[in-house]
């Protein structure tokens, strides 16, 4: 057995006071009668996975149920902390834990969501969390929108990256240009039958973002909520899969462009000036940087000179080098 933090065996020994004040706590909240399960997809994620059921323990109205899905861990001391999980009797929320061979977390979330019985499913992955009120404030969204597919909140990072990053939700037309809703959501179940869930090809990345689009296409009026507060706590590192799939970035485009054709033909225009316009600021936010460092004496950068000898054409960037230069004079 691994040998647990003892902040942890605290948190879900079966002995511990802590965990019976839980097991109060749990009739009171779950009084709301709130029709959710839990997703939590999991994969060699060691006792980060504790920390993501724990989350789901703390919230101030929990789901009726836990589904694990671990997709293939090898991990020795990752089986050991699920297993556990799966033998404490203790835990304020029923939990039960599937074991597949590993193929992917498409094929996870959909083996997780199929077993739920509720109308609404929370989709967490294993090594994330979320702050107490998530499940509260997300749900109530889709309880007071019936045409609202999907809901989630803005997400706090940390790990490598501290900072708060706000998706904006919306309509099919936002998400036709890129993602708009974090990983981590609630959704409607019978929307998700709808659309066939996840597509389990997709093991390199952007399935999350696909899968929106999904969702988007079944009705006219669906559209993504989004809590503007940041109730997720997203964990960053260099090499997790989100970093590692910007490598393949086009090639994934490429796919889901192809997939969903439909609803690109539909929104084009929306589509380009959507492309244009991240790709203005992203310049913009260049040009600022550029001009800053020429007014404090600074070196510019070897691509920010490159840049300046042979400024691109026909994109905004030459009129962004006459900017620069002409701010220094």
């Amino acid at each position: 057995m691994v040998s647990l933090p003892l902040c942890v065996i605290l948190q879900i020994s079966p002995c511990c006071e802590i965990e019976v004040e839980l097991m109060k706590n749990y009739n009171s909240k779950n009084d709301l009668n709130i029709d959710i399960e839990a997703v939590i997809t999991s994969y060699n994620q060691g006792t980060m996975i504790l920390e993501a059921v724990q989350s789901i323990c703390n919230q101030t109205l929990l789901p009726q149920r836990i589904i694990i899905v671990d997709d293939g861990s090898t991990d020795k001391d990752s089986l050991a902390v699920l297993e556990d999980i799966q033998n404490n009797p203790c835990m304020p929320i029923p939990i039960t834990i599937y074991f597949q061979e590993n193929r992917g977390v498409s094929a996870a979330r959909n083996a997780g969501i199929s077993k739920a019985q509720s109308s609404m499913v929370l989709v967490l992955d294993g090594d994330d969390k979320l702050e107490a009120g998530y499940i509260e404030h997300v749900s109530k969204l889709l309880c007071d929108d019936p045409t609202m597919v999907i809901a989630s909140s803005w997400m706090h990072t940390f790990g490598v990256l501290d900072a708060i990053v706000c998706p904006i939700g919306g309509n099919i037309v936002p998400f036709l240009s890129h993602n708009c809703c974090p990983a981590t959501h609630i959704l409607r179940k019978e929307i998700y039958e709808q659309c066939n869930g996840y597509d389990e090809s997709m093991r390199s990345g952007f399935e999350d973002w696909d899968f929106f689009l999904s969702m988007l296409e079944t009705t006219p009026e669906a559209h993504i909520g989004i809590v503007k507060k940041p109730l997720i706590h997203y964990r960053t590192a260099p090499a997790s899969a989100n970093i590692k799939s910007m490598d393949k970035r086009l090639e994934l485009m490429r796919y889901i462009i192809e997939k969903h054709h439909h609803s690109y033909s539909n929104h084009m225009t929306n589509v380009l000036l959507d492309m244009e316009s991240i790709s203005s600021s992203r310049l913009f936010g260049w040009e600022n940087e550029m001009i800053h460092s020429i007014k404090n004496n600074q070196e510019l950068s070897e691509s920010s000179n490159a840049f300046m000898k042979t400024p691109t054409y026909g994109d905004g960037g030459m009129a962004s080098a006459v900017r620069i230069v002409s701010s220094g004079k």
